[in-house]
C-alpha cells in the first residue's frame, strides 16, 4: 500500500521559489552559457555565482542529485558566505527531490546544528520530517520510520506553531498516526485469529487509547467486544459494544457486536468503571 506523498499541497513550491529569490538577488547575474564541465562536482575551484548557474541548470534538467552535489560545493569552497547557509538548504531539498532521503536529513540535521537561530530553521526542520515521512512503508513491515516521522512532525508543530509548516505537519500526522493505528490493528487481528485474545486486546488498547482520531477505532471497539467475549469477560465486551454504538451507531462494526452479544443472550451495557468508558468520558 502507497503511503500518501508530501510533494503535492505543501508549502514547499513557494519555499523554494523565496529562496531561490533570495540567491540570485544577492549573485551577480548568471551566465546561461557558463556550465562548468565537472559535472560531479569535485573539487575545481569556482566563484559562487558560477557555482549556483551551475546549480541552476542541473535543477532546470530535474538531475536533483548533481544539483545538491552543486550547492555543496558552495559550503565546501565558500563556506563563510551568506550563499553557503542559503545553499545548504537548497542541497537539502535536491536531496529529497532525488528521493535521497538520508542525505536531505543529515543536510537539514547539519544546517539547524550550524544556524539554529536562522529564520530558514523552520525550513530544515520541516524538510527532516518530510523526508521521513516519505519513508513511511505500509503496515506490513517495521514502522521505525514511521515513529520517527511522527516525532519529527510533532517537533515542527512544536517549534513553529503558526506556520505553514505547521499546518501541513498537522495533516501529516493524521495519517501517520493512521498508519501506526492500522499496523497495531494488523497484529491484533492476527492474535485474534489465533486465539491469543490477551495480546490482541493489548494492541486494540492501543489503538483506543493513542489513536481515537482514527478511522481504525470503531474497528479496535468491535475486536474488544470479540475478544473480551471470548474471554469470558462479558462486562468489558458489553462496555466496548456500548461504546461503540454510543460513537459509531450506523457501522457495520456496531451492528457485528451487537448482533454477537444479542445471539447469546447479551446486550450492550457500558461499566463507568471501564478503562473503555473512562477513555471515552475523557477529552480527546
Amino acid at each position: 500500500m502507497a503511503f500518501p506523498s508530501s510533494r503535492h499541497a505543501s508549502p514547499f513550491p513557494r519555499l523554494i521559489a523565496a529562496l531561490t529569490f533570495a540567491l540570485l538577488s544577492g549573485c551577480s547575474m548568471f551566465d546561461s552559457n557558463n556550465d562548468s564541465s565537472d559535472d560531479s562536482a569535485q573539487y575545481v575551484e569556482r566563484p559562487v555565482d558560477q557555482i549556483y548557474a551551475d546549480a541552476w541548470k542541473k535543477i532546470n534538467d530535474h538531475d536533483w542529485n548533481a544539483a545538491a552535489k552543486q550547492f555543496d560545493e558552495v559550503e565546501r569552497q565558500h563556506p563563510y558566505s551568506i550563499w553557503a547557509r542559503r545553499a545548504m538548504l537548497m542541497s537539502a531539498f535536491c536531496y529529497y527531490e532525488a528521493n535521497k532521503y538520508q542525505d536531505a536529513i543529515n543536510t537539514a540535521d547539519q544546517f539547524i546544528q550550524l544556524h539554529p537561530g536562522s529564520q530558514e530553521v523552520a525550513y530544515a526542520f520541516y524538510l527532516k520530517a518530510m523526508s521521513l515521512y516519505e519513508q513511511i512503508v505500509d503496515v506490513g513491515r517495521d514502522q521505525t520510520n514511521t515513529e520517527q516521522a511522527l516525532t519529527a512532525l510533532q517537533d515542527v508543530v512544536q517549534r513553529f506553531p503558526n506556520t505553514e509548516y505547521a499546518r501541513d505537519a498537522l495533516l501529516k500526522i493524521d495519517l501517520t498516526q493512521d498508519h501506526m493505528a492500522g499496523k497495531e490493528m494488523e497484529v491484533g487481528r492476527y492474535y485474534l485469529r489465533r486465539g491469543d485474545y490477551i495480546g490482541a486486546i493489548n494492541r486494540f488498547r492501543i489503538v483506543v487509547e493513542r489513536y481515537q482520531r482514527t478511522p481504525q477505532i470503531a474497528e479496535a471497539l468491535e475486536r474488544l467486544t470479540e475478544a473480551y467475549y471470548a474471554l469470558g469477560v462479558y462486562d468489558e465486551a458489553k462496555t466496548a459494544a456500548a461504546v461503540l454504538g454510543a460513537n459509531y451507531p450506523g457501522s457495520m462494526w456496531y451492528r457485528d457486536s451487537y448482533d454477537l452479544l444479542i445471539t447469546h443472550n447479551m446486550k450492550p451495557e457500558a461499566n463507568p468503571a471501564s478503562w473503555i468508558s473512562r477513555i471515552f468520558q475523557s477529552p480527546v
